[in-house]
């Protein structure tokens, strides 16, 4: 049995993220004994995460602000403020926001997608690394190899009624 956990947002590790986003891990494998893990993300329009699957865990997003395309398997799904998408593990997915300030929640059973993430991406509390930081498909590729995800491509293109 785990114990409970109590953190406040300052408590939170912030990770620089894809398009100069920011993760902050608000519940990982340490604070919930591997149950689960929350984290909310804070991106900027067009954020898009490469074609991936994961094979540990099931993931969820809880959208509370801006609007998204969710590719899942061969469809594509428009979730606006207040959607939920729930993804099984082994489903190829990738999302691309739509809207300025996309803010929305990541949870994920069983915990230790964190370290994928605190892999890929950039510890707020520390210097950045010299000559500017970006997060490359190729960062995303090694972190998703130890963190037993995936990646199947790069994001998907818009759809012909939204590429304009």
């Amino acid at each position: 049995m785990s114990l409970a956990h109590i953190a406040q947002a300052a408590d939170h590790q912030q990770i620089g993220w894809l398009g100069g986003g920011t993760l902050s891990v608000l519940l990982d494998a340490a604070t919930t004994g591997g149950q689960l893990t929350v984290v909310r993300s804070q991106l900027p329009a067009g954020s898009a995460s490469p074609l991936h699957l994961h094979r540990r865990e099931d993931e969820m997003f809880v959208l509370l602000k801006g609007r998204g395309l969710f590719h899942v398997g061969d469809e594509v799904h428009e979730v606006g403020e207040g959607g939920a998408v729930f993804l099984p593990r082994d489903v190829p997915h990738a999302y691309r926001f739509l809207t300025e300030d996309v803010d929305f929640l990541t949870l994920c059973t069983p915990s230790g997608i964190e370290g994928f993430f605190r892999a890929a991406g950039h510890d707020l509390a520390e210097p950045a690394p010299p000559g500017g930081w970006q997060i490359t498909l190729q960062d995303l590729a090694a972190a998703a190899v130890a963190g037993g995800q995936e990646i199947l491509g790069p994001p998907p293109p818009l759809p012909d009624h939204l590429a304009g």
